[in-house]
């Protein structure tokens, strides 16, 4: 209904405006052309001036009034230290624009007036004027060349890329139809490696998971930090269409292009709680924030910087928001120590794991040792038999054999530390197998699993009077044998603790 109304509508406008043609042409036959050509002119000449009156004032006073908003003025300066160098750039081409623009308006409808058609007037042509010549070609150029050299030395300044050995840090932010993936190194301190062959519906940044960099990196919620003062080095990338890594309080704004990775490098100068005191002197920012709930926190007082993308990407294109928070840097290190690696959580063990055959892997191996100690002090407090015995879930044999697999190193040094930690602890080591094979067979290679244990303890300083091995084959299992999963439970190795470590040493 509403799209019949509009083109009703215009079938109306279009109409009045044929019939205004026809009067036209009626009254220029009845009052003659010379007399309606006079008319016209006087007219025309008569509304440009009127229109050059107006719009010069619309012009000045939207200037004024939306200077805050559209232009960067009052509460909305620059946030970022390179940020003042294109404020000043952008204000000097205003000012040498704005004089064109006023003066070329200003001439393009006074000349309208002034030169409009009047009889027993004729125009005088002339070729050129050479002094007029120069003016308007000298005062543009160096106008231009002012604009251009200030230019090429902002340019040079805001987009220099970071030296060696300055302290930054980087982070990687991917455009994709509709957010904005942003993955910081661990503590490494280094991006791994990416390749775009390697994107699956998990590992959407096409992280290479051989390049140990990548093992720990980190791809936070929607809510993204940075600290204050720190320089930060974005590599910007696009997955599927052109996209804009836009953060305007910033005045970092940069494409981001399929195929074509860019950067940017910028320095946060203000925190989000200083842009908000900053922002609560304005009275458009102690305005509610919530219309509805006058009496609700203020404008100012709900600000976020934030990071949004200045292409239209597609019909989803408002939902790359993401909420940006400038903290200081002991605020960041506590957000940060929170994050999880995002290869851990997300991807390791899984199909696109390329190393799912590795039982640990050295970035694991702190976590996993932490783990233990805490077990295992769970273990030594309990007065409870059945807390005694834990299992060694970290260590693994070559099929069918008795031989520890490199990897298991890492689970077994866990366990010296322990031993050491409780220089009396008595320990048994047990080895169980499901019931696949014979009962006998079995036995025998618990019994070689459990002693290869003990004997890598010995290796490692541990008295072998601390430590007993024993081999139980399939005689304990913890669950039915009639599932591989169930089997998978059933194939362990285990420690008890016996005695000698009631309380931990001095």
């Amino acid at each position: 209904m509403t799209a019949l109304i509009i083109l009703l509508c215009f079938i109306l406008v279009t109409i009045v405006l044929v019939q205004i043609g026809k009067v036209t042409e009626l009254t220029a036959q009845i009052k003659g052309e010379r007399e309606m050509l006079r008319d016209n002119s006087k007219w025309n000449g008569l509304l440009s001036i009127i229109f050059l009156v107006v719009f010069l004032f619309g012009v000045v006073i939207s200037a004024y009034e939306y200077k805050n908003v559209m232009l960067g003025y009052g509460p909305l300066q620059s946030a970022s230290k390179h940020g003042g160098i294109l404020d000043s750039l952008f204000n000097l081409t205003l000012f040498f624009t704005g004089i064109v623009f006023v003066l070329t308006h200003i001439a393009l409808f006074w000349f309208a007036f002034k030169y409009r058609y009047q009889e027993g007037r004729k125009a005088l042509f002339y070729v050129h004027d050479n002094r007029l010549e120069v003016w308007w070609t000298a005062i543009p150029a160096i106008v231009m060349t002012l604009l251009v050299v200030r230019g090429l030395n902002a340019w040079n300044e805001v987009m220099a890329d970071v030296k060696e050995g300055e302290d930054y840090i980087e982070i990687e932010a991917l455009g994709q139809q509709f957010n904005w993936a942003i993955r910081y190194p661990g503590p490494d301190g280094k991006l791994g490696a990416r390749d775009y062959k390697l994107t699956t519906a998990i590992n959407s940044g096409g992280q290479d998971f051989t390049d140990p960099k990548n093992w720990d990196d980190v791809i936070p919620g929607q809510e993204l930090y940075l600290p204050v003062g720190k320089k930060v080095r974005v590599r910007i990338i696009a997955k599927d269409v052109l996209h804009n890594f836009y953060l305007p309080h910033f005045r970092v704004k940069m494409d981001a292009v399929p195929g074509m990775p860019t950067y940017f490098v910028f320095t946060p100068s203000k925190t989000t709680a200083e842009f908000r005191n900053e922002l609560r002197k304005y009275p458009e920012f102690n305005e509610p924030f919530d219309p509805a709930d006058p009496n609700g926190p203020k404008r100012w007082e709900k600000f976020d910087y934030e990071l949004a993308c200045a292409e239209l990407c597609g019909k989803g294109h408002y939902s790359m928001r993401r909420v940006l928070k400038i903290v200081p840097q002991e605020e960041f290190d506590a957000w940060y120590k929170k994050q999880e690696s995002f290869y851990l959580t997300q991807v390791r063990g899984k199909a696109d794991d390329p190393n799912k055959d590795k039982m640990t892997l050295p970035i694991e191996a702190p976590i996993r040792a932490k783990a233990f100690s805490e077990n295992v002090k769970k273990a030594v407090e309990s007065a409870n038999a059945a807390d005694k015995t834990l299992s060694l879930k970290y260590i693994n044999f070559e099929t069918g054999s008795s031989k520890l697999t490199e990897d298991s190193k890492y689970e077994l040094d866990n366990l010296v530390e322990a031993m050491n930690t409780y220089p009396g602890m008595v320990i048994e080591v047990a080895g169980h197998t499901d019931n696949t094979g014979e009962p006998a067979q079995n036995k025998v290679l618990s019994q070689d699993r459990a002693t290869a244990v003990l004997n890598y303890l010995t290796t490692r300083g541990i008295s072998a009077g601390r430590v007993k091995a024993n081999g139980y084959g399939d005689s304990k299992p913890l669950a039915p044998n009639d599932t591989p999963e169930n089997r998978a439970k059933n194939r362990r190795t285990e420690f008890t603790i016996l005695g000698g470590a009631s309380a931990n040493p001095s």
